[in-house]
């Protein structure tokens, strides 16, 4: 359609990229109208440079099944042909900074799947339901790069989603320590059994780079705009440990909180229940119509049952109960690839158009 924003996904031959391919078919917003990967993959026909690692359980979307990749480092090729990008390369952090920078400076906007930008402190680092206003900051950022309409927004760690959901409505009671313990999926790694068969019957107590990110990234979700850049939040202590676990999809979190006023049981479930924000109330097409979902059953939320929940957009937790050390303890999970990383991507891009930022 016409009046759909065109956009190019860059690096899309990873399992992020191709997420997004299969989320963006038949979007009513946006359209894809070119695929970018790194110079090996450029100049080959999509469907073949895929052939052997598709890992959608969706096949390959028609409309790009016969594009041929552009070099994502050709930004003049890929700004011809699209209003915005979604950019989840799989490169050092260094020069996907270079890169992502390189594209805004190019005009053009850029949501970003890829952590080296979220500390860059006029960028927003946002999930929707909780920090939209700090999208404010683009308009500083854009002085800064000396552009018009180009600026990078990010999306948060996939894990942190399966507990900073959860604990957002919770902050009112004042959120004094947390302790997390995160169950990681292997799509995670951008992986699945056939590709890592050593994760079959094993968990793996590390995770390169991802307590550090459980550990601070919430707090700048948390954190308020000031003087045109975001300021991470002061508290709560958080300490976290991440496991890669012999799951395809879907991070669980074990989550011990304490408060300075703690609720009730019955305060904690009627925020839970009562929690939304500015993609339900615009009613964005891949807002979950419930954000958080609690389970009352004592095995559940269960990566194989519910992270699919509201197309895996949606959170679930479950388990909440009185603790020996801190005040409560209780479980949640999101889709990681999905909520967690190109859901959460389309849903911030949703964002942007709505509020005029695109175009």
């Amino acid at each position: 359609m016409a009046d759909k924003l065109k956009c190019v996904v860059v690096g899309a031959t990873g399992m992020v990229g191709q997420r997004f391919l299969t989320l963006l078919e038949n979007h009513p917003f946006f359209q894809v109208t070119g695929v970018a990967a790194s110079a090996r993959s450029a100049g080959r026909n999509y469907s073949e440079a895929v052939e052997g690692r598709w890992k959608m359980q969706a096949p390959i979307p028609e409309r790009v099944k016969d594009m041929t990749i552009i070099d994502a480092s050709d930004i003049k090729a890929v700004a011809g042909i699209c209003d915005f990008i979604f950019c989840a390369v799989d490169m050092p952090k260094d020069q996907i900074k270079v890169l992502e920078e390189s594209y805004a400076k190019a005009d053009i906007p850029v949501i970003s799947n890829n952590s080296a930008n979220r500390w860059t402190e006029d960028v927003p680092m946002v999930i929707p339901e909780i920090n939209p206003e700090h999208l404010q900051v683009i308009n500083y950022q854009k002085k800064r790069l000396g552009t018009k309409k180009g600026f990078i927004a990010v999306k948060p760690n996939c894990s942190i989603q399966s507990y900073v959901p959860a604990l957002t409505p919770l902050r009112k009671f004042g959120i004094r320590k947390l302790l997390v313990t995160t169950y990681q999926a292997i799509s995670g790694a951008g992986k699945n059994f056939e590709t890592w068969p050593e994760m079959v019957d094993n968990v793996i107590p590390f995770i390169s780079g991802e307590e550090e990110k459980s550990e601070r990234e919430p707090l700048r979700i948390w954190g308020r705009v000031t003087g045109g850049k975001i300021v991470p939040a002061d508290s709560p202590v958080i300490t976290t440990q991440c496991l890669r676990v012999p799951v395809s999809d879907g991070h669980t979190a074990a989550v011990f909180v304490s408060f300075d006023k703690t609720p009730s049981i019955e305060d904690i479930l009627y925020e839970w229940e009562n929690f939304s924000g500015i993609p339900q109330e615009l009613e964005l097409p891949s807002a979950p119509k419930q954000f958080i979902t609690y389970f009352t059953e004592d095995n559940r939320p269960q990566a194989k049952l519910d992270r699919d929940l509201y197309h895996g957009m949606g959170v679930s937790v479950g388990r909440l109960r009185p603790d020996t050390m801190f005040d409560y303890k209780f479980v949640g999970l999101s889709h990681n690839t999905l909520r967690g990383a190109a859901g959460g991507g389309v849903l911030i891009a949703e964002l942007l158009y709505r509020q005029g930022y695109l175009y």
